[in-house]
């Protein structure tokens, strides 16, 4: 059933940084971006990457593999454009990062 996942609290994910989170079978990375949080698929579709370890460049990650580029705002890639990454919604709750998912 897709619903809010509780994920960490807002102190565990400092701007500038990401981390990994898994709901269900789902691995989601998820990202603070100068105070925004944006939760977005796990695995860069080119090579397997994980992009909770790739660098965040503005509103983008770079996956630490092969240097694609991902938009966190719409999950595309800047060499592919028909590739996409699955997003999710992301709130905060009483100090907790929670992300829509399941």
């Amino acid at each position: 059933m897709r619903r809010f996942h509780p994920v960490c609290a807002v102190e565990q994910l400092e701007p500038g940084c990401a981390r990994l989170v898994r709901i269900g079978e789902k691995e989601i990375a998820l990202f603070n971006v100068a105070g925004e949080y944006v939760a977005i698929e796990e695995t860069c579709l080119h090579a397997g990457g994980p992009l909770h370890e790739g660098t965040i460049e503005g509103c983008s990650v770079r996956c630490p593999f092969h240097d694609w580029l991902f938009d966190l705002e719409t999950g595309r890639c800047d060499l592919n454009p028909k590739v996409r990454l699955d997003r999710y919604p992301v709130r905060v709750r009483a100090g907790r990062i929670e992300v829509f998912a399941g």
